[in-house]
């Protein structure tokens, strides 16, 4: 356990997430009281105390957001620096799989960037409008974002302490390998129809967008993140890796592979952060989001091109397919 919390990335990692946790801790107990005593409409001078005492909260998360974003890939990094001192280890797959802690982990993370993702798109149309008509939801979003960020550190910390460096991991090739023959293919697909669905999905998505179908877009997007992680883990990626057999979300995220990862998962991430912000935002009466919604496909244009572009490169390079 020391090994692994004294070792560099680590203890920047952790120190970091603490930092920022203390931050949004100022800036959750000052929420509590503006919501509790905030009247807009008022002319109390203490309404304009609290008003700049909003403001001030504002610029924290917004500051300790700006922290804390890195910090998501910089885990992912940390994870496969560590794989060097967890036997059977390969890359981070196998270091997160190392104990119960890890893709709980994960998926918490994906969650909490999600929800502040949530929380500053409300707040810049928050402060667009002038009066705050928004104040008390942001606010409550606030608490939840928090509420995770807790959850978020308290699992950080039970992680890293819960890494055995003598008992041996899954590498990624047990983690992701096809096991005895079974389709690990969601829907019974095979990767003919899983192709199929994934441009079908994205150009859906991309339509939808373009005339304004909220619900669709809400849909298939949705769909189309599902659908792209195995797309990715089980075709896309075995082109980064130019290996048929090498099925793994985390190997490309290193050096070897020139760090494509943070772009294919990035992009990717990004673009369903986006339209899922810009749905929420436009349930509010007179806010249009369709710039943010623009952007977000744009995210995943770049996202199909690259992973399509490496199954090109091998094509035109080898005159075959995987």
């Amino acid at each position: 356990m020391n090994e692994i919390i004294l070792e560099t990335n680590t203890a920047v990692y952790l120190l970091s997430e603490l930092i920022v946790w203390f931050m949004l801790l100022i800036a959750f107990i000052v929420d509590i009281r503006l919501l509790t005593r905030w009247d807009y409409g008022s002319f109390d001078p203490e309404q304009y105390e609290l008003e700049k005492r909003a403001y001030l909260v504002m610029t924290v998360i917004i500051f300790a957001f700006a922290v804390k974003a890195p910090l998501l890939p910089y885990f992912v990094f940390t994870i496969d620096e560590l794989s060097a001192l967890v036997p059977g280890a390969m890359c981070g797959a196998g270091v997160i799989s190392a104990n119960g802690y890890g893709l709980p982990l994960l998926f918490v993370k994906i969650v909490t960037t999600l929800s502040f993702v949530l929380w500053l798109t409300i707040n810049h149309y928050d402060l667009e409008e002038g009066d705050y008509p928004w104040f008390r939801l942001k606010s409550l979003l606030f608490i939840a974002v928090f509420t995770l960020v807790s959850v978020e550190l308290w699992l950080d910390i039970s992680f890293f302490t819960h890494i055995d460096t003598t008992r041996p991991t899954s590498c990624c090739s047990a983690l992701f390998g096809l096991l005895e023959g079974e389709n690990p293919l969601p829907f019974g697909l095979d990767t003919k129809s899983l192709l199929l669905l994934f441009y079908t999905l994205y150009l859906v998505t991309v339509g939808s967008i373009a005339i304004s179908w909220n619900s669709m877009t809400a849909i298939s997007s949705t769909l189309f993140l599902y659908i792209s992680y195995y797309a990715v883990v089980y075709f896309f990626g075995t082109y980064i890796y130019q290996l048929p057999t090498h099925r793994c979300p985390f190997c490309m995220m290193q050096k070897e592979y020139f760090y494509v990862g943070y772009i294919v998962w990035g992009t990717l991430l990004g673009g369903y952060f986006g339209i899922l912000s810009s749905l929420v935002a436009e349930t509010l009466p007179g806010v249009g989001a369709e710039r943010v919604k623009r952007f977000s496909a744009l995210l995943l244009t770049i996202f199909v091109a690259v992973c399509s572009a490496y199954v090109a490169y091998y094509y035109i390079e080898n005159g075959v397919l995987l």
